[in-house]
């Protein structure tokens, strides 16, 4: 059975570069840190790669961040991947454990995490997890 962890997130996005080109197309790249709070009790550095087009509101991002920290008091770490999509009102956004790329307590653990945005700017994240020894 699949556990969960909840609660809020702080995120600084650093740019480190982009390029533009005639038709309106911007790609750019990220430094992610982050600092996750509640049953995940964990810091993460990543890279985000991202296109924005010359629509508002359509673009598309990739990232990968390594989350070092405790789940549910277990200490370890893993490896999310992301990809997200934005079309007009549209999202679709999937964050998912690189297979194999938990450590110490968390070796096994698999899942997919939702990010929330709230007005304001608030983050919070939903992390469904499973661990291979049934916790």
């Amino acid at each position: 059975m699949p556990h969960r962890a909840e609660g809020p997130f702080e995120v600084t996005m650093t740019p480190q570069s982009e390029s533009r080109s005639d038709d309106g197309l911007t790609l750019g790249r990220f430094q992610l840190d982050k600092r996750f709070h509640g049953a995940l009790d964990a810091s993460s550095r990543g890279e985000m790669l991202t296109a924005m087009t010359a629509v508002k509101g359509s673009a598309g991002y990739v990232a990968i961040e390594r989350v070092e920290g405790t789940l549910d008091g277990k200490r370890g770490s893993f490896v999310l991947q992301h990809s997200g999509l934005m079309s007009g009102n549209e999202r679709r956004l999937t964050l998912v454990v690189v297979p194999d790329s938990g450590s110490a307590e968390l070796a096994g653990l698999s899942g997919e995490m939702q990010i929330r945005i709230e007005e304001g700017g608030k983050h919070f994240y939903v992390f469904e997890y499973r661990l291979p020894d049934g916790d």
